[in-house]
């Protein structure tokens, strides 16, 4: 076995490339695995963790970038290498040809006097500095980057908050600011709904959902997960309450967020209170009677959200298929499943997916457990080993500490689902596949090979194993959301039409004596 380490000085990329570009090179021939990633102390740490430490890595600076290639043979590895560096051409040849780079934010903002806005993905080391220099030049900021502490985050928004800027993040990945969709998103239609949201996959799904209903956005303002913390206070969410209230555009304001620490909740439901547009509040896990009492409208599930607001703006609710739940479906695989086949194993690249369908089966199931789950008795000590109901959010730190996301490379995703296939207890396995902008190229096309071998291992063990997918995208996305479906359909899959569906379907599929 061989291993070349390839050290580029000073040389920076942002993660969502070297997340991509390593994707790409662990699916070049001959390589058994590819890293590409900056020479920061975790990205070293995993790399030690899996056995590719070497001195040239320890000596790198975080500024460096890392590519570490194994494969059998000296050769193979070099033959990789070439690999790469076409792929880093290709990627510099899908820049315009004129595109201009600065060198800093300050340099930009003076060039480009009508920006408004900065993303930033650097290292988050550096990340709260850049975005203090892009609130400094009155831009507002979305901040990808993740790792930055909860105190630059507080003092970053309440610098933002005084300035009357938006600061989205950190690690905020989905927003639609001007009907261009920014980071990870997808393309709905320009229309009347406002969105805030402490949830990346959470706000795709509800803008998703009232695209299908025949609804439009006009923004989706990302606040970062950690905004509703009792720490940060929901700056960015109060904020960007009061600008949707303020934008002429907006008739609808819907308020996306998994569970909000309690006095955080109250500062928000207070603001909305004060709101002179309707307001759809979708809190996970949340309780109506404190929504009901600021004047807002409760939403126990993103779908309901998305229809409550596409009624709110205007939509006839008589006029809107909301894809009613199959209950025929349901008995039919009822009636497949053997009495030991109990449990439904979901592994989603969409945290907030998962939390939905968490819940919705913890409405029925006591064992239910998680990586993300918030009563402690039912997190998942062991990361690798699955309890009775298991959610797995495979896009959460758990499992992508130095690695790329779900939404970009699912290897890991289909080694876990391959196991989980193998477990004579389970009835049902759901997945989401999230199609948009920063989303792999083919999420279903990836997950087929695996698919049809866990469908003929379930088959020559004489069981049935139900396997459902949602497919989160509008017919406006590429891929195209028909063609991914029908692959799914093809290879056997079930087909939810919302993340809601899909949490309902897998529940009622296992529930026994029903």
């Amino acid at each position: 076995m061989s291993i070349k380490v390839v050290i580029k000085k000073s040389t920076y990329f942002d993660s969502v490339s070297l997340m991509s570009l390593s994707t790409k090179a662990n699916q070049l021939s001959g390589v058994e695995q590819a890293v590409i990633a900056m020479g920061t102390e975790m990205n070293k740490e995993v790399l030690r963790n899996v056995g590719l430490l070497t001195q040239e890595i320890e000596e790198a600076k975080s500024s460096d970038l890392m590519i570490v290639v194994k494969a059998e043979t000296d050769e193979l590895c070099d033959d990789a290498f070439a690999g790469i560096e076409e792929l880093f051409a290709k990627k510099g040849e899908t820049k315009g040809a004129s595109e201009v780079k600065y060198a800093t934010i300050d340099s930009a903002a003076k060039s480009i006097p009508e920006a408004n806005l900065a993303i930033i993905s650097v290292n988050g080391a550096f990340a709260a500095r850049e975005a203090h220099k892009a609130l400094e030049n009155d831009l507002h900021v979305m901040l990808f980057s993740d790792n930055v502490s909860i105190e630059e985050e507080i003092s970053l928004k309440q610098y933002a908050h005084e300035k009357g800027l938006l600061m989205m993040g950190p690690d905020c990945g989905t927003a639609i600011i001007g009907n261009v969709a920014l980071c990870f998103g997808n393309a709905v239609r320009k229309g009347s709904i406002g969105i805030v949201a402490a949830s990346g996959t959470g706000s795709q799904e509800v803008s998703v959902r009232i695209h299908d209903f025949g609804g439009g956005i006009t923004q989706l303002i990302g606040t970062g997960g950690r905004d509703l913390s009792e720490q940060v206070g929901g700056i960015m969410m109060l904020d960007g309450i009061k600008a949707l209230d303020e934008d002429e555009a907006t008739k609808v304001i819907v308020l996306i967020s998994k569970p909000p620490a309690p006095s955080v909740e109250e500062k928000v439901l207070a603001q909305v209170k004060e709101c002179k547009k309707p307001v759809v509040v979708y809190f996970i896990g949340g309780k109506e009677e404190a929504v009901l009492a600021a004047g807002a409208h409760f939403a126990k599930t993103s779908k309901e959200a998305a229809l409550k607001a596409v009624v709110l703006a205007g939509a006839n609710e008589d006029e809107i298929n909301k894809r009613a739940l199959n209950w025929p479906l349901i008995e039919e695989v009822r009636a497949k499943l053997t009495p030991e086949q109990k449990y439904v194993r979901g592994l989603f690249c969409g945290g907030t997916l998962c939390d939905e369908a968490m819940y919705i089966a913890m409405e029925t199931f006591g064992d239910v457990y998680s990586n993300i789950q918030k009563n402690s008795d039912y997190k998942l000590k062991n990361l690798h080993e699955s309890k009775a109901h298991t959610f797995l959010d495979m896009g959460d730190d758990d499992f992508t500490n130095g690695k790329p996301h779900p939404m970009i490379d699912p290897s890991s995703r289909i080694a876990r689902f391959l196991q989980e296939a193998k477990d004579p207890s389970v009835g049902v396995i759901l997945m989401d596949f999230i199609l948009g902008f920063g989303a792999n190229e083919d999420p279903v096309g990836v997950m087929l090979p695996a698919i049809l071998e866990a469908k003929q291992l379930a088959e020559k063990e004489g069981r049935h194993l139900e396997i459902l997918g949602y497919v989160m995208g509008t017919d406006l996305d590429s891929p195209k959301f028909e063609d991914q479906v029908n692959k799914l359909m093809a290879a056997g899959v079930t087909i939810a039409s919302s993340s809601t569906s899909a949490g309902l379907l897998a529940r009622e599929f296992v529930t026994k004596g029903a």
